[in-house]
């Protein structure tokens, strides 16, 4: 039975609160119901589905990096994402993808997790922006 769609990410932190605070302030995403786990953690939301999990309760010393190397979320508005991700001082590359123009937005999370923000090709934006920081 093939696999139909992406249903989720899963991040691992030691600071749960500041970790869905990124995400909510960032990505838009918004916090949901999670099942009564035996750990502590936050689902958060696009659209009324749950894309990312994070999962607390973990020191920072056993926060390593697997072998995924990006997670990846559509969105939109190029042109503030760029302008917040300046004003907050989060380093970030803006690229345009080959071929398609799609533009690719790459910053890392608090806890050191890639994440790539794609966008449009038509979607407006300044030039100074696009640069890479």
């Amino acid at each position: 039975m093939p696999a139909t769609a992406m249903n989720h990410f899963t991040i691992l932190t030691d600071d749960v609160p500041a970790t869905v605070r990124f995400y909510r302030e960032l990505l838009g995403l918004a916090d949901g119901p999670r099942p009564p786990l035996q750990f502590p953690g936050a689902w958060l939301y696009a659209g009324g589905s749950p894309i990312l999990h994070v999962v607390g309760g973990r020191p920072a010393d056993e926060l390593r990096a697997g072998v995924i190397d990006h997670m990846a979320f559509s969105a939109t508005d190029l042109s503030d994402t760029l302008a917040m991700l300046t004003s907050r001082s989060i380093e970030h590359t803006c690229r345009r993808q080959a071929g398609s123009g799609t533009w690719q937005v790459f910053f890392h999370d608090p806890n050191g997790a890639r994440v790539e923000l794609d966008f449009a090709a038509d979607e407006p934006h300044h030039a100074k922006d696009a640069a890479s920081r």
